[in-house]
């Protein structure tokens, strides 16, 4: 990770300590195309057991047993990650209802990057990582 930017990335010791703790993930912009990275880590959290919810206002039925909802202010209960593949300028909306719903993490997949969202997001007690991907880093940190 030869990332020249400073995005506050927590250390690798807490981001296994959130991919380990997690149950329930939102998949923010979760597409029904199989070939979406979206698609593909909502599958993949669902293969290793965790209970994983869509957000997506285009949706209007389940993706592979995934509920899906309109919104993320419309997702029942806690939610421990929220997971964001949505373009970096479509980011602050999501993150204030993240704030809102008092989500613990708020995980911005690569290429999504929004400074002041996630300043806002930390300032409210919430960890944030940008510009990564939830499988590589569970595949780097989790299988090693």
């Amino acid at each position: 990770m030869n990332d020249t930017r400073n995005l506050n990335n927590p250390p690798d010791e807490l981001v296994q300590e959130i991919l380990t703790g997690m149950k329930r993930v939102a998949v923010v912009g979760l597409s029904a195309k199989e070939d979406r990275a979206s698609h593909g880590i909502a599958r993949f959290l669902v293969g290793q057991g965790l209970e994983v919810v869509g957000v997506n206002p285009m949706l209007k039925e389940d993706v592979f047993g995934i509920k899906v909802y309109d919104s993320l202010a419309d997702v029942p209960g806690p939610i421990d990650v929220v997971d964001v593949f949505r373009r970096s300028e479509t980011v602050p909306p999501v993150v204030d209802e993240a704030i809102a719903m008092k989500t613990d993490v708020i995980w911005m997949q690569e290429d999504v990057v929004h400074e002041e969202s996630a300043a806002k997001a930390r300032a409210a007690g919430i960890v944030v990582i940008q510009d990564r991907c939830l499988y590589k880093e569970w595949l780097r940190l989790m299988n090693g």
